[in-house]
């Protein structure tokens, strides 16, 4: 999808000093216009029906009237557009800011709650390349991932291992896989498809830190996997799904005949912390073709050269295609560079995941 020559955004927040602070700072980037602003969902959709429809919509979760998870549902459902949800950096916000992503927002704006203007000013250039991305997201994509239903505490998953022993020689198989942008929801439609003997997944998405604990904890209430975060130490078991903590890498290191997470500090790799090239990277060192390497939705190229290593190192390989990307920017690099072996839609990567299992 080609970014408009000016992205036309909305902002509801019920501050006034946020909405004026962060209508200022976005004006300051030539391509973006900032065409209006409300306190609450019930004025923006007054608004919007006259007109005043965004190309991108900057959207607070805790507000009178309607809260921002009611909005963005009705949204998605009738006139679905990239949102971008402006959330405070607690463990409330974070699990409000959760559900908004389940239910179809592209992406996160974290704010503090004191010092707000200062940092709204300050990340001014990343603040308005959020807002450019999320005008890449394919609509459709925000639509399907709305409508599609979670998976309910007690039900089987889809998929099952035809034999109690199919995992038998597979003790030393991992997975890593690695999203950004749309892959909160990308992630958990796959992994609420899956069995519990799958082998172990590492997993990195883009995610500000306080978010990803939030985050693991949805997932492991969805899922037949057992999902967390990942800490420095943690054994790559089978049926485990580790989440690289926001602000830190992940890496694998093998262990004799165990795999072990190593979460470290450092510098951001491709603009990110954790980064999906970090982990791929270290796949492809220790695992090799005992390895599957699954690059998913996401704008940039984060994680493109770590797939081509890992498929030179004889790992599996899986990009997701662009139908079914709500940016289609990491798995193109990926295939655009050979490291892609498979392209595959989210629908059917549970499955290429199982059958991998069963080889």
């Amino acid at each position: 999808m080609a970014i408009p020559s000016k992205v036309k955004v909305f902002i509801v927040d019920d501050s006034a000093v946020v909405r004026q602070v962060l209508q200022a700072v976005l004006l300051r980037d030539p391509g973006i216009e900032v065409i209006g602003t409300a306190p609450d969902p019930l004025f923006a959709l007054q608004r919007m029906q006259q007109g005043a429809w965004p190309d991108v919509l900057v959207l607070d979760v805790e507000m009178p009237r309607m809260d921002g998870i009611t909005f963005l549902k009705k949204l998605m459902i009738e006139h679905p557009l990239p949102v971008v949800i402006c959330s405070t950096l607690t463990e409330k916000g974070a699990q409000i800011t959760l559900d908004a992503l389940a239910a179809g927002a592209v992406s996160v704006v974290t704010k503090p709650r004191v010092g707000l203007k200062d940092f709204l000013v300050e990340q001014t250039t990343e603040l308005a390349q959020t807002i450019k991305t999320a005008a890449r997201a394919n609509t459709s994509s925000l639509r399907t991932a709305a409508r599609a239903p979670a998976a309910r505490p007690g039900l089987a998953p889809a998929f099952q291992p035809t034999t109690p022993h199919v995992l038998a020689d597979t003790t030393e198989k991992i997975i890593a896989m690695g999203m950004s942008t749309g892959g909160t929801t990308a992630l958990e439609r796959v992994l609420v498809e899956l069995p519990a003997t799958l082998p172990a997944i590492a997993v990195v998405q883009h995610m500000p830190e306080k978010f990803t604990a939030a985050f693991a904890e949805r997932l492991d209430r969805l899922c037949a996997l057992q999902v967390r975060e990942a800490r420095d130490g943690d054994r790559l078991l089978p049926g485990t799904v580790l989440i690289a903590p926001g602000g830190r890498h992940l890496q694998v290191r093998r262990s004799g005949a165990q795999y072990q997470a190593e979460v470290r500090d450092g510098p951001p790799v491709n603009r990110h912390r954790p980064s999906v090239d970090v982990l791929f990277r270290s796949v492809a060192q220790c695992a090799g073709r005992n390895a599957l390497g699954i690059l998913m939705t996401g704008m940039g190229d984060d994680g493109a050269r770590g797939l081509v290593q890992m498929r030179e190192a004889g790992a599996r390989t899986i990009a997701q295609d662009e139908a079914s990307s709500v940016v289609f920017g990491m798995p193109r690099e990926a295939i655009r560079m050979g490291g892609a072996e498979r392209v595959l839609g989210l629908t059917e990567i549970p499955a290429a995941m199982v059958e991998y299992a069963r080889k």
